[in-house]
């Protein structure tokens, strides 16, 4: 029996990118921009969320 988490995994989601077997991008917003510090220098980069293909959240939509 599927649990109700199950069924609305990123997986099965329309907004989710996937990029690898098991992990892939949340396309529902605009990509966020991210700071990191690389050698005394703060760099930014925008991406979207990575998340597993079991995760889930709020915003799901069923991909059709």
């Amino acid at each position: 029996m599927k649990t109700k988490t199950a069924t609305r995994a990123c997986e099965a989601c329309a907004f989710w990118n996937p990029i690898e077997d098991s992990h892939g991008e949340c396309r529902r917003h605009a990509p966020q921009t991210v700071a990191f510090e690389v050698d005394e220098e703060m760099k930014f980069e925008s991406m979207f969320p990575v998340t597993a293909n079991d995760d889930w959240c709020g915003d799901f939509e069923k991909d059709d």
